[in-house]
């Protein structure tokens, strides 16, 4: 691992330049990525569509939603530019992914740029990501805007991420907001419907269910939860406005999910969070090269995909500037006693 010299204290700009030697796309290689990924979805989406025994399917169906969400992070580096920006037929395979599983580009880069440009920042504005707030824009809040900030963190909402994430906020809600920006979003809708009344009207129900709609409920689950453990966990800090910047945001508010070898496939090395938030346009494939390289990378606030470490942090809730920790209902509750 590369290290600082003894009595030199980088700053900001210093560590972002010593990211920018990795911000550098091997074509030949995201190809390889994109294809094989492509592949072996696809593979296993026709075993979920035409397996004769049920189990085969289900199984075939769960690996599949794994591997679109590795697909997935595979259009998300493509939308940052961070690999084949200049292709043209990179863009047109990547793009029909998005709207095939309701990611339009025009909403989705819009939500997700906003999401870039204001991580760790207390907020009910729920573009790009959860809402957070801290315990005194709680206190103050209406009971209106209590509610919906309840509801919006709940883990209902992950749990049905296929229908209010991707059904409805990146797509319906986008469309009717503006519906002259946001069009491809009624071409998402347009696009997915037709593939499952295709699937559904050529193989019956049961095709539909275990080729597109199961691993869309799976795969849509773990996305919306893979979005919440990055910016909701347990040893997080938001960095105060006066002292915020983004270097400083991507250290203390963004995780590092520590996972296994195949978790790490399935997932496109998203765990490494806080090096993509310092610089967007690394590609997945090297955020584990640059954390090694640069020293003021290597000590994240870490959690995990446990079960202990999902229900905890599912339960936090809000952020607590004079305990400097997000807390639970309960607990800004007895601290407000």
């Amino acid at each position: 691992m590369a290290e600082v010299s003894a009595g030199h204290q980088r700053n900001a700009r210093e560590v972002m330049a010593a990211t920018r030697p990795m911000a550098e796309d091997d074509p030949a290689k995201s190809w390889w990525y994109v294809a094989t990924t492509l592949t072996i979805m696809t593979g296993l989406l026709g075993i979920a569509a035409a397996a004769p025994w049920w189990p085969v399917r289900l199984v075939a169906s769960v690996f599949g939603a794994l591997v679109m969400v590795r697909m997935f992070i595979l259009y998300h580096d493509f939308m940052h530019g961070s690999i084949l920006r200049r292709s043209l037929l990179a863009r047109v395979v990547l793009l029909s992914y998005g709207y095939l599983v309701l990611v339009p580009a025009r909403s989705w880069r819009f939500s997700h740029n906003f999401h870039h440009a204001h991580p760790g920042i207390p907020s009910d504005a729920s573009a790009g990501s959860f809402p957070l707030l801290t315990t005194d824009m709680w206190r103050e809040a209406s009971w209106l805007k209590r509610a919906r900030y309840r509801f919006s963190r709940h883990p209902i909402i992950i749990l049905c991420a296929y229908i209010t994430v991707f059904a409805y906020s990146l797509t319906i809600e986008a469309f009717l907001e503006n519906p002259k920006k946001n069009w491809d979003s009624l071409l998402a809708i347009a696009v997915h419907s037709a593939l499952v009344a295709g699937v559904w009207w050529f193989g019956g129900f049961e095709m539909a269910f275990f080729a597109v709609i199961l691993p869309m409920i799976v795969a849509s689950m773990i996305g919306a939860y893979l979005f919440y453990v990055q910016h909701n966990f347990v040893g997080m800090r938001i960095v105060p406005g006066e002292e915020w910047s983004n270097y400083q945001a991507s250290l203390d508010s963004c995780s590092f999910l520590r996972v296994g070898p195949i978790m790490r496939w399935f997932t496109g090395d998203i765990g490494y969070h806080h090096v993509h938030h310092l610089n967007a346009a690394i590609p997945f494939y090297r955020l584990e090269e640059t954390m090694a390289a640069v020293p003021e990378l290597q000590h994240p606030v870490e959690t995990s995909l446990t079960l202990k470490d999902i229900l905890a942090c599912l339960r936090l809730k809000l952020w607590d500037t004079r305990s400097g920790k997000m807390l639970t209902y309960a607990q800004a509750r007895q601290l407000a006693s």
